[in-house]
């Protein structure tokens, strides 16, 4: 099997991340909250529709700071989107423990935190832009 480089694997991570949080997000910002509820994800009931606004720019905004930043020279942006898509994907799974939503939503959430995390990590330090 050949070598790839971590740089490789850290952008296939970014852009995975950035994909999943930019789909995300905008199913918060097109769809009320209602039909949110309506499509299986019940955590929604505890949110206002401006809440749920405002998570989702909160995941576009980071899925734009995933990949946009280091393509203009801005590199720095991608760790500090990151760390921050971490901190709003562990609230994510306060939500899912506290409403006992522990499969798949808190496992897949902690999977998320992980990822997010060793992006932030391995951009911060070993493989800065």
């Amino acid at each position: 099997m050949p070598h790839v480089e971590p740089n490789t694997w850290l952008w296939i991570l970014a852009g995975f991340l950035a994909a999943l949080f930019l789909g995300t997000g905008v199913l918060k910002l097109t769809r009320s909250r209602e039909e949110i509820v309506a499509e299986g994800l019940t955590w929604a009931e505890d949110y206002t529709e401006p809440q749920l606004r405002a998570l989702g720019w909160a995941e576009v905004l980071g899925a734009v700071g995933l990949v946009v930043p280091p393509l203009v020279g801005v590199g720095i942006v991608t760790p500090v989107a990151a760390t921050c898509l971490t901190l709003l994907t562990a609230g994510a799974l306060v939500v899912h423990v506290r409403r006992r939503e522990f499969l798949p939503d808190a496992l897949r959430t902690i999977a998320l935190v992980v990822m997010c995390a060793a992006l932030a990590y391995w951009r911060f330090g070993p493989h800065a832009f």
